[in-house]
Formats: C-alpha cells, sequence, structure tokens
C-alpha cells in the first residue's frame, strides 16, 4: 500500500503474501528537505565529540621517559643468577598513563643473556614518576666459554646493551623504546679488601 496526501492504495501484487509487508511510504516535500539537514548536523556533532577528546588537552601527548636506575644481584649460582632492574618512568604530560609491562633483553658482547617479558601494571601520575622492578633470570653455564674468555683479559672492556619495549595505553595502545648500552670493565669489579 502507498500513502499519498492521506490515502492508502495498494502497490503491486495483492495476492501476493509478501506484498502487504513491503509498503512504501512517500515523505512529504518538508520532511524531504529536513532528512539531509539532519544527517548533516548530525555527522556535524559526531565529528565534533569525536575530535573532542583530542582538543581537552592543552599539550601534546609525549612518550614517556624511562631510565635503568640500578643492578641488583640477588643470587649468584653456578647454574642460575637472578638479578633485579630498577626501572624509573618519568610521566610529563598532563594525564596518567597506563602501563602494562616490558618486553627487554640483555646482551654481552652480542650474547644474549635474557630475552623475557614483565606484565605488571600500574599507573604513572600526570607530571609525576613510577619505580618499578622487573625481575631477570640468566644462566652463564651455556655462555661459560665465552664468558671466562671475557674474563682472562680484566682489563678489556665488555659491552652490554639493554633493549625493550615498554607497553602502555588501554584504549590507545603505544609502545616505548628502551634501550641503554655501555661497557663495564670486569677489573674494575673486582675489589682488593
Amino acid at each position: 500500500m502507498l500513502h499519498t496526501q492521506g490515502v492508502w492504495r495498494s502497490v503491486g501484487n495483492t495476492d501476493n503474501p509478501i506484498a502487504p509487508a513491503l509498503r512504501v511510504a512517500k515523505l512529504s516535500p518538508h520532511t524531504e528537505q529536513v532528512a539531509p539537514m539532519t544527517r548533516t548536523i548530525s555527522l556535524a556533532v559526531l565529528t565534533l565529540v569525536l575530535s573532542g577528546c583530542s582538543m581537552w588537552s592543552t599539550s601534546p601527548y609525549r612518550d614517556p621517559d624511562i631510565h635503568l636506575l640500578k643492578v641488583q644481584v640477588v643470587k649468584a649460582r653456578l647454574v642460575q643468577q637472578d638479578f633485579n632492574l630498577l626501572f624509573r618512568v618519568e610521566n610529563d604530560n598532563d594525564s596518567r598513563i597506563l602501563v602494562r609491562g616490558l618486553r627487554y633483553k640483555i646482551m654481552l658482547n652480542d650474547m644474549m643473556l635474557a630475552d623475557d617479558k614483565s606484565s605488571d601494571w600500574f599507573f604513572v601520575p600526570a607530571h609525576g614518576h613510577k619505580t618499578f622492578t622487573v625481575p631477570v633470570r640468566t644462566n652463564l653455564w651455556k655462555h661459560l666459554k665465552p664468558i671466562s674468555r671475557m674474563l682472562k683479559k680484566p682489563d678489556r672492556p665488555i659491552r652490554y646493551r639493554l633493549e625493550g619495549k615498554l607497553k602502555t595505553g588501554l584504549l590507545f595502545r603505544d609502545t616505548v623504546a628502551v634501550g641503554r648500552s655501555g661497557e663495564i670493565v670486569p677489573g674494575a669489579l673486582v675489589q682488593d679488601h
């Protein structure tokens, strides 16, 4: 049936049982002009609402800074060594940041000592910092020959490298690269008593 100016009339074959369910309504000229305008206004409001989240902050988002503060030896046995890496995350943003974990690799003269992840979740306050500890377990036994060769020359520096990715955010996820490298001199670590 078709409604035109207050009168319903049949459309198509009335013997078809589906035909009554298929009805076409003709819009008045006023409704035909309002519908595109309503869609345009709705689209503009939706665009403003979605972009509004980015306009709330007066300063641009900056990745947090990550610093390795300390390496603590927990246990050092022949087969297994346990360390704690103490990190500090600094947030210069206007809002707090959710940290969802850290994926890291530790290398000594390009020899992989550890490749693991920490899955601790915590918040870093706006314009603040947070320290966190990552437990690391290594097995130097399988690298005994190359390490013993390095230690035969105690005044020769050994390169170390820490690489990682700090996972941040919940809805808008991001990763921040962590990197630190340098040299240690084994002879300087051995102290005479």
